[in-house]
């Protein structure tokens, strides 16, 4: 018989309970979405929700030039670089040990919408070390339509940091999340005029082929139904005829004139007494 220790399976218990409880708690945090951020006014969370197929996911740009070299990392309503509450993160890698600037938090988030685009704000990053009368860093993330991709590459467009105040990174983003939803334009009996003309297509051409190459039929007789169509179109065109024609088609009877009676001759005056003698 084989004994099982007792300390290893209460070992091996607690591990899948502790690994049940952070698959649990990862699905939860996926399922989120974009309610993880927090945003100034309820108002912005139908703005938001657009955005929703974008959701932790991680969204990198890198830039260079001859003094600085950073890579940037944006994630919609997730931890950016796995740091909590960092919607936007810069890293310089020139300086890849030190702990990477954090540009905006989601959860300070402003979102803006369109008919067909998003601007996303995060604030609340760290603080400039000489810029910007030190405030505090701010992201705005421009995500624009673009109906040929789902996420298209993150771009970094400006980085606005010679004012005093309301310095910004300024990041644009392409994705078809936030078209607009087309509309047809055809009217209701359109739409059954186009199903109509379908469905005659279809039925003529069976029609053809089974008359055709089950049937052998050949010249007219190839279309579907044609003693049904050859009747039908003789009782329009009798309808037809007898609708809309007002001359009567009954041969009228020839007119044929009454006999004349001889005019009965008036007796001839005489008027000779009338004369001089």
């Amino acid at each position: 018989m084989k004994v099982v220790n007792s300390h290893s399976g209460g070992s091996f218990l607690v591990w899948t309970l502790a690994v049940q409880l952070v698959l649990c708690g990862s699905g939860v945090y996926s399922a989120d979405g974009t309610k993880s951020c927090k945003l100034f006014s309820e108002s912005e969370r139908k703005a938001l929700n657009r955005l929703e197929p974008l959701a932790h996911k991680n969204f990198t740009v890198e830039t260079k030039n001859e003094n600085e070299s950073y890579i940037y990392v944006f994630q919609l309503c997730g931890d950016a670089r796995g740091i909590p509450g960092a919607g936007v993160v810069q890293v310089d890698r020139k300086k890849i040990e030190n702990k990477p600037t954090v540009i905006g938090t989601y959860n300070s988030t402003q979102a803006i919408g369109g008919s067909d685009w998003v601007m996303l704000i995060y604030r609340d990053g760290d603080k400039y070390d000489g810029h910007c009368s030190k405030e505090n860093r701010k992201a705005i993330i421009m995500i624009s339509c673009n109906r040929k991709i789902d996420v298209g590459e993150l771009k970094l467009v400006l980085e606005e940091r010679e004012r005093k105040l309301d310095c910004f990174y300024l990041f644009e983003l392409d994705s078809s999340a936030v078209c607009p939803v087309l509309e047809s334009k055809l009217s209701t009996g359109s739409i059954i005029l186009i199903i109509g003309l379908c469905l005659l297509a279809v039925y003529l051409t069976g029609g053809f082929l089974y008359q055709r190459l089950i049937v052998g039929a050949k010249g007219m007789e190839q279309f579907p139904n044609y003693a049904f169509w050859v009747e039908v179109g003789n009782l329009t065109a009798d309808g037809c005829d007898f609708m809309c024609r007002s001359q009567n088609r009954e041969e009228a009877p020839a007119y044929r004139g009454g006999a004349t009676e001889p005019l009965e001759e008036e007796p001839e005056e005489r008027d000779d007494h009338l004369l001089p003698m």
